[in-house]
């Protein structure tokens, strides 16, 4: 049934696959501005305090009951698993080299890595390289749009936001989710373990939030310099990397300045 699917999958991509070899499309350029700022933030508190109350308390249950090398196993096997996901947008990227490499390591991990809970194909020179929908309107030259966060989610853009319902087609988890129909919806339980997983790896992190003046303003400058990343392959221009960072003739870097010096204004004093 899911090789069914995924041939169906497949055959929808194709044609916007050879779009994509044919279009030609370059890179737009990193916005740096925020127009949703007064939304964000309030979503961005929203999630905090989830977090905070739920969220979090679940994934460190997750740490306490598990060992390092249980977390990267688990971790190793749904990176496996959604690897449909790369390949899939790497045929829409028209990039059939990644296709074969991104294919090749699924092969390798679900058999050689029993189910993928081992990685021997990094060290058979097949690396891990996630692509993304939201990278494949990148590279088809759609603009990132405004920083958006939403609620329950997080960080996004107005471009990225569409990742969400492609992706969810071309996701095993969900072939497995929408082919059965257990009590109290327990065909979504690998879903929900896989969201845990990901916010117990982000625990290590939270160190990095110590002294930061403003948490939104972290979280949005991170979450723009990791797709850009992404986005480049790990290999941005160093003209993208100027602008994302406030040093060309914008005046970002000026105002990003004057945000901190406000903030640190604002709440000198209260704690």
């Amino acid at each position: 049934m899911l090789s069914s699917d995924f041939r169906r999958s497949l055959q929808r991509i194709g044609l916007a696959a050879l779009v994509a070899l044919l279009a030609g499309c370059t890179i737009a350029k990193p916005r740096t501005d925020d127009p949703w700022e007064k939304w964000n933030r309030k979503a961005f508190a929203f999630n905090q305090a989830v977090d905070k109350a739920v969220i979090r308390p679940v994934a460190m249950g997750y740490r306490h009951v598990t060992t390092p090398n249980m977390r990267r196993a688990i971790s190793n096997f749904y990176t496996n698993v959604r690897t449909p996901i790369t390949m899939a947008n790497d045929l829409l990227q028209g990039n059939p080299k990644a296709f074969f490499q991104s294919t090749g390591r699924f092969v390798v991990n679900s058999t050689l890595g029993f189910l993928g809970f081992f990685d021997p194909a990094s060290q058979l020179g097949l690396p891990l390289d996630e692509q993304d929908f939201g990278i494949t309107l990148a590279k088809w030259g759609v603009p990132d749009g405004p920083y958006l966060v939403i609620p329950l989610v997080g960080s996004t853009s107005g471009r990225d936001v569409f990742r969400m319902p492609v992706d969810y087609l071309f996701d095993p988890l969900t072939w497995y989710s929408n082919s059965h129909d257990y009590r109290y919806e327990a065909q979504r339980l690998p879903t929900w373990f896989y969201l845990v997983t990901l916010r117990a790896r982000g625990i290590d992190a939270e160190g990095l939030l110590e002294g930061v003046y403003d948490p939104y303003v972290f979280y949005r400058d991170a979450y723009r310099q990791q797709r850009v990343y992404d986005v480049y392959d790990g290999d941005p221009p160093i003209e993208v990397i100027q602008q994302l960072q406030g040093v060309d003739d914008s005046g970002d870097a000026e105002k990003l300045l004057e945000e901190q010096k406000s903030f640190e204004k604002k709440h000198d004093g209260n704690g």
